[in-house]
C-alpha cells in the first residue's frame, strides 16, 4: 500500500538480486506478465508473482521475482482508469479495432489490439498527439519492445530490450507520424503480424506531470543540464547514437543527489552504483543534470523521459 491510487501499469524490479523485470497492467489481467528485458512472449501461467491491483497499490504472491524474503524491489506505478473501447468501422477512427484504459489529464494509455499484417492505423485514446509508445507482442517469443519517439520519428525505433542505437525500420510505424486519435503500425510483426496480439504504452507530455524529449550530452562531469519544469521523481534515458544500455533513476530509491543508483530495463541485473562508472545525475527542481562523462548519459545524442509523482494539476488527495 501507500501509491495512493489504484495503478493499471505496474513495473517491478528485484534490486538487490538478479531477475527480469515484472511488467503487469490492468489492460491484459493480473496474473499475466511481461518482462522487458526479454523478447519473450507474455506469461499467463504463473499466479504467485502479482495477486490483486488494490486500490491503493497491489498484492503479490511468493515468487522470488516480486516478493523473495529478504530481497529488496522497486515498483513504478501508473494510473489510467478510464475504459476505452474502439471499433473502427463504427467510430471511423483507425483502422484496427482497440481496446483499453486512459487517463488523458496525465496523457498515458494503455492499449490492446490484434494485427492484421498490413499497414493500420491504432486509436490511443489520448486526445493528444503521443510522443512515445512502446509496444510488445504478447503471444508469440522472440519479439523485441519497439520504441517509437517523436524525436527520432516514425522511420526509427529503439529497442526497450537491446542496446541498439536508433534503427531505421520503416514497416515498423509505416513511416507514418502518430496524430491525436491514431498511431500508426506497419507490416513487421514486432507491432502488427495477422492475429498477432498486442500491447502499447503511450504517453506524451503534460506540464507540470511529464516530458518526453532529447538532448545533448556535453562528455564532462559538469553535465548537460535538461530542463523538464519539474521535478522529476522518475527519469528513463537512451543513447541513440551509441549501442548503450537503458538507464532508470528514481527519487524513492535516491531521495538526495547524486542520484546514484541505477536499472536497466533491457537487464536483469540487480541494481548498480552510477558513481562507481562516472554515470550519475542530480534531479533537480526543474529538471536533470548529467553528472557523468559516460556515453551512456552524457557523451552523445539521447531520448528522455521524465515523470513527476503526480501532476499537481490532476493529483489524487492524500
Amino acid at each position: 500500500t501507500g501509491v495512493g491510487f489504484q495503478p493499471d501499469w505496474i513495473w517491478i524490479k528485484e534490486r538487490s538480486s538478479t531477475s527480469s523485470h515484472a511488467l503487469f497492467d490492468s489492460v491484459r489481467g493480473v496474473n499475466k506478465v511481461l518482462a522487458s528485458d526479454l523478447a519473450d512472449e507474455e506469461d499467463t501461467s504463473n499466479s504467485t508473482l502479482m495477486t490483486a491491483f488494490g486500490s491503493d497499490g497491489f498484492s503479490l504472491g511468493d515468487n522470488n521475482r516480486t516478493n523473495q524474503n529478504t530481497e529488496t524491489y522497486v515498483a513504478w506505478n501508473w494510473k489510467a482508469g478510464t475504459a476505452f473501447s474502439n471499433d473502427a468501422s463504427s467510430t471511423g477512427v483507425g483502422t484496427i479495432d482497440s481496446t483499453g484504459s486512459v487517463s488523458a489529464d496525465t496523457g498515458f494509455s494503455i492499449i490492446s489490439w490484434t494485427g492484421t499484417g498490413s499497414n493500420a492505423t491504432v486509436a490511443h485514446g489520448l486526445g493528444v498527439t503521443p510522443e512515445m509508445y512502446i509496444v510488445k507482442r504478447r503471444d508469440a517469443d522472440g519479439h523485441s519492445w519497439p520504441v517509437y519517439t517523436s524525436t527520432l520519428g516514425a522511420t526509427k525505433q529503439l529497442r526497450l530490450s537491446g542496446t541498439n542505437a536508433e534503427i531505421t525500420t520503416a514497416n515498423i510505424w509505416n513511416n507514418t507520424e502518430p496524430t491525436s486519435s491514431v498511431f500508426s503500425v506497419g507490416t513487421n510483426t514486432d507491432s502488427n503480424a495477422s492475429s498477432g496480439t498486442y500491447i502499447a504504452y503511450c504517453m506524451a507530455s503534460v506540464d507540470g506531470y511529464s516530458k518526453f524529449g532529447s538532448y545533448t550530452g556535453n562528455g564532462n562531469a559538469d553535465g548537460s543540464f535538461v530542463y523538464t519544469g519539474f521535478r522529476p521523481a522518475f527519469v528513463l534515458i537512451k543513447s541513440t547514437t551509441a549501442v548503450e544500455s537503458w538507464y532508470i533513476f528514481d527519487t524513492n530509491r535516491d531521495p538526495s543527489n547524486l542520484t546514484t543508483q541505477y536499472l536497466n530495463p533491457n537487464l536483469s541485473n540487480a541494481e548498480s552504483n552510477a558513481t562507481d562508472e562516472d554515470r550519475s545525475i542530480d534531479i533537480l527542481s526543474n529538471g536533470f543534470k548529467c553528472r557523468g562523462s559516460n556515453s551512456s548519459i552524457n557523451n552523445g545524442s539521447y531520448i528522455y523521459m521524465a515523470i513527476a509523482e503526480q501532476s499537481q494539476k490532476y493529483s489524487n488527495a492524500r
